[in-house]
This record gives C-alpha cells, structure tokens and sequence, in this order.
C-alpha cells in the first residue's frame, strides 16, 4: 500500500506540469494581456507599461515566461497580483477556505442524505417511497444550479430568511464564539442548500441502483440459505458492495463539486475561489488564474487519490502492491 501511495504522489508531478503548461498555453493566447488594457489609460505612459511588463517578465517567449512561473512556484511564491497588488497566496488564502468549507459540508451533507435513502428506496422498491424519493431524485439532476440558485435567491429575497451574500454578517466581530459559529452557519445555508438538491439525485440513483444489483446476486440467496439474519445481510455484506463504487467516483464528485461550486459562488455572491477566479480571468489577472487552476487540480488529483485508498480498505479482494 505505502508503494502504491509513493508511486502515485510521484505521477502527481507530471499531471500537475501538464495541466498547468495548457492552462499558461490557453490563457496567453487571449489577445493582450492586462496591461494591454491599461495602455488605454492616457495617464499611464508607455514607459511604466514597458517597464511593468519587463518586471513581471510578460516580454519573454512563453515558455521562458512559464519556467520562471513554475520556478517561483516551487518556492511557494505565487506571485503578486496585478489587480490587488498584493501576493497571491494572501489573496487565495481566505476564498479557499470559503470555498472548501462550502464543497466540504455539502459532501458530507449530500452523502449523509442520499446512501440511506437510497438503501430505504431500493428496499421499498416499486412502492410509494422509492417512486417519491426517485421523482425528487430526477427533479434535482434536471434541475441547473445556476437556475435552482437564482429561484432560492428570489425566496431569500422575499422573505429574508437568509442572507443574500458573503460569508459573514457585518457585526460579526462582535459576537461571541458561538454566535460567530452560527453566523457562518446562517450564511453557508443557502448556496450549500443549492449544491446539496443538484448533487442529490445522481448519488441516490447510483447508490440505488448498486443495492438492488447486489439484493439479487447469488451470495445473498446463499447467506439467506444458511440462516442469516435480514440486518446481517444487509449492512455487513449488500451494502459493503453496493458502496464500492460509490468509493471509486469519490475524486471525481470532489472536482464536479468544485465546479458546480464556482457558478453557485458567483449568483449567491459567496466570497470564494470561484468568484475571484472569475473576476480574475475578466481583467486578465494571470498569476491568480495559474494559483487558481493549481488549487483546483490538486484537489482532483489527491481526491482520486484518497478515493483509490479507501476503495482499498473497503474491499478486501482489491490489493496493492
């Protein structure tokens, strides 16, 4: 296992070098760059546009221009800003903790919620639960973030029940330890609700789908054979199988996740990754965008990863040498 592990963080390197080159390739391919658009301003002369270009090395070949990217990253130096002015990290910091915590709580909330009703509905098959819960199910796939997002934002509106925006109140230095928990609670409600109602129905169907597959393998006519008890044979066997492909696309809901997360971000005016890297991409901000794109697939990557090792620890018949 530990090799297995080893081996994999050494592919990380590579992946991570060809993802981020393209996404350096893409983005300069863009005509102009941002101080393309600060040439417009009269008051800015051609030789402070000249001399910012030259200290941000955008006057390079790309590739040169990419190496002493890479090169800073390596010693965890993201760059500054061109917008903001101040270092990357610093800017990054706070919307990817926003960010996280928003991905976090609704994975964990949208697992906790769809595997056992999906269990309840494949044991209730054909009857009223499992059509009512599989009719939810199919209304939140066919339902759009963005879409479901900007309906909840017009009944926050209205009613007042949530706040519209940001991940805090504006006295939120003034409460107490509790009341700062329960701030951030009321603000995370909404675009968490959003996600949780999208990524519901297709984990419910999957988890669905896998138990009454197993329900009707022959291993479970043989424990039943032998005398074991119905509870047994659910939860220690059908479910153990049942969950194992869920385990498997655990890397790949984590980046849909994210994903999903950056649209949801921009419409509820969420302060995360999402909505910076948006507004960074609009006025060409270039080393937010890389520190971006890099948070992102490093998260899929080790996602996949995680996913692979705990497949191993569920299922014994999987070995890694």
């Amino acid at each position: 296992m530990l090799r297995y592990i080893s081996r994999r963080f050494l592919h990380l390197l590579p992946l991570i070098i060809g993802m981020t080159f393209i996404s350096f390739l893409i983005i300069q391919l863009a005509p102009g760059d941002y101080f393309t658009r600060m040439s417009m301003n009269p008051e800015v002369s051609r030789e402070t546009i000249a001399r910012l270009r030259q200290e941000f090395a955008l006057d390079k070949p790309l590739i040169i221009q990419y190496l002493r990217w890479l090169f800073n990253i390596c010693h965890l130096n993201f760059g500054i800003s061109f917008t903001y002015h101040i270092p990357v990290i610093s800017l990054i910091k706070g919307r990817l903790l926003n960010t996280l915590t928003l991905s976090i709580s609704v994975m964990i909330l949208t697992w906790f919620i769809a595997i056992p009703l999906g269990i309840f509905a494949a044991l209730k098959e054909n009857r009223a639960p499992d059509r009512l819960l599989s009719g939810l199910a199919f209304a939140g796939i066919s339902l759009p973030s963005f879409f479901l997002a900007l309906l909840l934002l017009y009944f926050a509106a209205k009613t007042g029940w949530f706040p519209i925006g940001g991940a805090t109140s504006i006295h939120y230095e003034e409460f107490c330890a509790f009341g700062k928990f329960a701030d951030r609670i009321h603000h995370l409600l909404l675009p968490a609700l959003v996600l949780v109602i999208c990524s519901f129905g297709g984990l419910f169907r999957i988890m669905r789908g896998n138990f009454l597959e197993n329900l009707r393998a022959s291993y479970v006519t043989a424990a039943r054979a032998k005398g074991l008890s119905e509870r047994k044979i659910i939860y220690k066997h059908i479910l153990r199988n049942s969950i194992n492909p869920l385990i498997t696309i655990f890397g790949y809901e984590l980046s849909g996740l994210l994903s999903g997360v950056a649209l949801v971000e921009i419409i509820l005016s969420w302060p995360g990754l999402g909505r910076l890297m948006l507004e960074a991409v609009m006025s060409q901000d270039l080393y937010v965008v890389m520190a971006s794109l890099l948070v992102g697939g490093f998260l899929l990557i080790l996602g996949n990863l995680i996913a692979d090792i705990l497949l191993a620890f569920a299922d014994p018949r999987i070995r890694y040498r």
